[in-house]
């Protein structure tokens, strides 16, 4: 693997604890900085990370020692922090979306690739088994010719659990910019790109209420819809139903269903690495589990960054900027669509990423590292 690549951590929320357990002491990676906005917060990180200074987040920007921004923060902030980050020639990898707006993560795009430096994205729980065994079903044709697939994604909303939920519902927030990036990501790679969108959106309410931790009992504004339905249509000529809502209470669907004209598949959540792939063959009777045969075996949050170190060898990162804008682009036609209600083309067009093999964790965990090399 050679010398660890240097990683520098902006941002240090509920989520950063999840990359944390992947990457603080991977061989591939060495943490060398990390920042956030409340300097405490910073210093009792390093403080569980060897080697890892606490810095402030323009020092750590500046930092000459630091090869990757690992860009953690509130989604409003991921353009602004990966536009610095690139000015300053550094690579980034960052928590989705990739911006708020199109524009935005069109211009962090278009300045990585004038400065000759990447840009990656999550979410990489597509990178594990559950995706990626669907994925491989149906390239082995399983289901026949994909017609469609149905994502549904249903919760009461995260004021539930989350401390300080205010963000959700805010602009670049919402059930479909926060949970939206998983399924589109997943449908990409199970389907390919999408050429149009149709939407429509409401709003059940017009303030929630926390839940849990220090402000329980408090209310706050809801400024997004939060309920959000859409068809996409994917280049290949297969439509999706998308639905993404914090207003309903639960479901019995499927996260994802791919329909073929020979047979059908029952996806797990994509907002998990694993679970069980079920598929139902026409004529047959019931339904069987497939067993993992593709992705990277018990993944976690930071793999899609491991899996960019590692992609010197072959045609890019797998959890590649390109495709977090494509998926940008979706979701912002999407609402785009619901306020002008017409069907909107995009102007974006991606290959579907590379396929992941069937990767041991022994093989991408502390033991050794990932290789890199084509996938």
């Amino acid at each position: 693997m050679g010398d660890p690549h240097r990683v520098g951590i902006v941002g240090l929320g509920v989520i950063s604890r999840a990359y944390l357990d992947t990457l603080a002491d991977h061989p591939a990676v060495r943490i060398t900085a990390v920042a956030d906005l409340d300097a405490t917060r910073a210093a009792k990180a390093a403080e569980t990370i060897p080697g890892a200074q606490p810095m402030t987040v323009e020092q750590l920007l500046g930092d000459s020692d630091v090869q990757t921004v690992l860009n953690l923060t509130t989604p409003a902030a991921h353009a602004g922090i990966a536009l610095s980050a690139i000015a300053g020639g550094k690579h980034v990898y960052t928590e989705k979306p990739l911006a708020t707006t199109f524009h935005d993560g069109k211009e962090v795009i278009k300045a990585a690739a004038a400065a000759d430096v990447s840009v990656a994205c999550a979410p990489d729980t597509v990178l594990g088994t559950g995706t990626q065994t669907a994925r491989a079903a149906i390239d082995a044709g399983l289901v026949g010719r994909p017609l469609a697939a149905l994502a549904v994604m249903v919760t009461p909303g995260h004021e539930r659990w989350h401390p300080h939920p205010d963000f959700y519902y805010t602009e670049g927030g919402g059930p479909l910019l926060d949970m939206g990036p998983y399924y589109v990501s997943a449908l990409v790679h199970l389907l390919g790109p999408v050429r149009a969108v149709t939407g429509a959106s409401s709003r059940l309410r017009d303030e929630r209420v926390i839940g849990s931790g220090p402000r329980a009992g408090e209310r706050i504004p809801v400024q997004v819809d939060s309920h959000t339905s859409a068809v996409l249509e994917h280049t290949g000529g297969a439509l999706s139903t998308l639905v993404t809502s914090f207003d309903g209470v639960a479901t019995t669907a499927s996260p994802i269903e791919v329909h073929g004209e020979s047979g059908t598949l029952a996806v797990p959540d994509p907002n998990l690495f694993d679970g069980t792939v079920r598929h139902f063959e026409l004529g047959g009777t019931d339904w069987r589990a497939l067993q993992p045969s593709a992705g990277y075996v018990d993944g976690a949050r930071g793999i899609g960054l491991l899996d960019c170190i590692a992609a010197s060898g072959r045609g890019g990162p797998r959890a590649s900027g390109v495709h977090a804008l494509h998926v940008l682009e979706t979701l912002r036609a999407v609402r785009r669509s619901s306020a002008e209600g017409r069907r909107i083309e995009l102007t974006t067009l991606v290959d579907r990423p590379d396929p992941v093999p069937l990767v041991p964790a022994k093989e991408w965990r502390r033991e050794g590292g990932l290789r890199a090399g084509p996938g």
